[in-house]
């Protein structure tokens, strides 16, 4: 059987997970245009004779399912299903496993760092300092400052133990979490409502998936009821966020600093408003960019596609 693999960077893990595909019988299909791959690119490698797919951020779409004949499997390549049509797979009786687990530390870790950014400005004083300018820019203490975690799973749970470990407040809204045991351990707080979370949050950071019920979750009401010295971040998907009210926020002093590793369009188009802003951060969808937790993605999505198929 066919396996193709599409994410760029899955070829530096060729010994740890090529010798699995190959003790399983799996024939490896690269991709090897230097890019993420099209709904047409897709089709024409994985439209016949293809089993399984481990899938970065190329768009599995109902048209792509529908032309890929023989697929049987679909293994990501991280944690986020959006690019894949959910729906055309199970009709298809198609498997679809994530590698839950794999970039909890290194999404963490990146929120931490743009909460510094936003308080302490430590980049943006470098670039100051380097263009020949010795000026300073007023920073904030977060130790007592209140963190606002909307979405629980694991990765807000690691944000959660870090923030407490700066010695920060930690409120949590999830209608899903039920884990007491954290709350007690931690010393978290759960609440039951998001307009109050929202309103008494020093910093705000989304960690939940994009839904239907989640699209715009934070618009121009969630971001009225923020205090005008509170800092967003994003390290989840980009639609979370209605990007015209969060420029009219960070323009108005609605909001003091946003900061987001995703973008409803990535790479975002030429001319993007949210860029030329000093209060706005984007980073190129680099929260499980590290090396630890790319080669777990590549293991586990390897693991993942072998049970699938062969299991």
């Amino acid at each position: 059987m066919k396996v193709l693999i599409t994410p760029k960077s899955f070829k530096n893990y060729r010994e740890l997970t090529y010798p699995l595909l190959e003790s399983a019988g799996l024939q490896v299909i690269e991709n090897n245009t230097g890019s993420t791959l099209s709904e047409a690119e897709l089709i024409s490698l994985a439209g016949e004779g293809v089993a399984g797919i481990i899938v970065g951020l190329d768009p599995l779409s109902e048209r792509v399912i529908a032309h890929c004949r023989d697929l049987r499997a679909i293994s990501k390549y991280g944690v986020g299903l959006d690019n894949i049509d959910l729906v055309a797979a199970a009709k298809r009786n198609i498997q679809v496993k994530n590698a839950l687990g794999s970039n909890n530390t290194s999404v963490a870790e990146l929120t931490i760092a743009f909460m510094f950014e936003a308080v302490r400005h430590v980049g943006a004083q470098g670039v100051i300092v380097k263009a020949g300018r010795w000026e300073r820019i007023m920073g904030l203490e977060l130790t007592g400052k209140t963190m606002g975690l909307i979405g629980a799973g694991q990765i807000g749970r690691e944000v959660a133990k870090r923030a407490r470990g700066l010695l920060m407040n930690v409120h949590i809204f999830d209608p899903y979490f039920d884990d007491v045991s954290f709350l007690e351990r931690h010393q978290v707080k759960l609440v039951d409502n998001l307009e109050a979370l929202l309103a008494r949050a020093d910093v705000v950071s989304l960690h939940l998936p994009l839904t239907p019920n989640t699209k715009h979750l934070i618009d121009r009401v969630a971001l009225q009821l923020m205090k005008k010295s509170a800092v967003l971040i994003n390290t989840s998907r980009g639609e979370l966020v209605d990007e015209e009210a969060l420029y009219e926020a960070l323009t108005t002093g609605g909001i003091a600093y946003a900061a987001t590793d995703v973008f409803s369009a990535e790479p975002p188009a030429p001319g993007e408003k949210l860029l030329n802003l000093s209060n706005f951060l984007l980073t190129p969808h680099t929260g499980a960019y590290t090396r630890e937790a790319n080669e777990r993605m590549a293991l586990y999505s390897t693991q993942n596609i072998v049970t699938m198929l062969k299991g």
